[in-house]
């Protein structure tokens, strides 16, 4: 059975149903306390009764600076959200660390930024490190992979599709709130992985809903994709992508046939303007749950809850 780790300003905790252990280490990141595997096993196992988990401030357990990566449009449902047909090329791109923030924490919104979306996304934890050129089979999943956190991959639309720029547009502070459990796996968890469900709801109205069944590149291969050219380490997080619901969704075909023949500016000017009448993008005051789980709760990755505020245009 896999372990529920939880962190705080004052360490690192082993969920225990509703309550919370201590572990006994000196580990500070992420990697460290990978590393220390042997000590969360003990306080796993020590029967001690701490304090109630609703008692602690989670903080992110996945700690920064690291690296992290993310997988694009690798959900059939997402790609028929956005419009693609036929094979889907398997791609990645890199979000700054800094953009990493607690599952509590809010998701604060840029002056500049009108269309702001959310994508739930399963977050892998590396355990160990993958040099370029590695090749990952299913069952080597476990040599590379320490464990699973629920990740947003918070994105501004309206920066991403202007400018083709996902660094940028996914980037911003508080745009990967990540947690609150980081579960760290045994080896026999990992056959259940498909079996997990990715829910997100933004003021209870369900948006997102699907299994890993529903995966484009499964989480070996995409592994294997990456060590062509990117090395990782322990504490190193891949977010794997997002499934169908988003706001955002590709225009019909032949309002985007048309669109193709506009010059760029007018294109996009009524594209936002259609835009402007989602509903379902996010609006300050806006509070998004995000939970993933097997159905037989032998991995869960507790609740993710973030509300949604706006920066203000002219900080002091």
């Amino acid at each position: 059975m896999s372990t529920n780790v939880l962190r705080t300003a004052d360490g690192w905790w082993v969920v225990l149903g509703d309550r919370a252990v201590l572990v006994d280490t000196k580990a500070v990141t992420t990697a460290e306390l990978i590393a220390d595997r042997a000590t969360v096993r003990e306080a796993a196992l020590s029967g001690k009764a701490g304090p109630p988990v609703t008692d602690l401030v989670a903080l992110t357990p996945v700690t920064t600076p690291c690296r992290v990566v993310a997988q694009m449009v690798n959900y059939r449902s997402h790609a028929r959200d956005s419009g693609f047909t036929g094979d889907i090329p398997p791609a990645f791109f890199r979000k700054a660390s800094g953009s990493v923030s607690g599952p509590r924490e809010s998701i604060v919104r840029p002056p500049h930024v009108k269309f702001l979306d959310y994508e739930i996304e399963l977050g892998l934890v590396m355990g160990a490190p993958l040099p370029v050129g590695t090749v990952v089979e299913e069952q080597d999943l476990p040599s590379y992979v320490a464990g699973l956190v629920i990740t947003n991959d918070v994105s501004a639309r309206d920066v991403q599709l202007t400018k083709t720029q996902f660094y940028e547009s996914k980037s911003y502070p508080t745009f990967t709130p990540t947690g609150p459990y980081l579960a760290l796996l045994e080896p026999e968890d990992f056959t259940h992985l498909l079996d997990l469900r990715l829910k997100l709801s933004v003021n209870g109205d369900l948006r997102q809903d699907r299994t890993l069944t529903d995966m484009i590149v499964r989480p070996a291969q995409a592994l294997t994709l990456l060590a062509r050219f990117q090395t990782l380490d322990p504490g190193d997080l891949l977010l794997t992508g997002t499934p169908g619901g988003t706001a955002l969704k590709a225009p019909p075909k032949p309002v985007e046939k048309i669109g193709a023949l506009l010059p760029p500016a007018v294109k996009w000017k009524a594209f936002f303007k259609t835009q402007a009448k989602n509903p379902h993008y996010l609006r300050t005051g806006d509070v998004i749950t995000a939970t993933i789980a097997t159905p037989d709760g032998r991995i869960e990755l507790g609740e993710q809850r973030t509300p949604v505020t706006h920066a203000e245009q002219n900080p002091k």
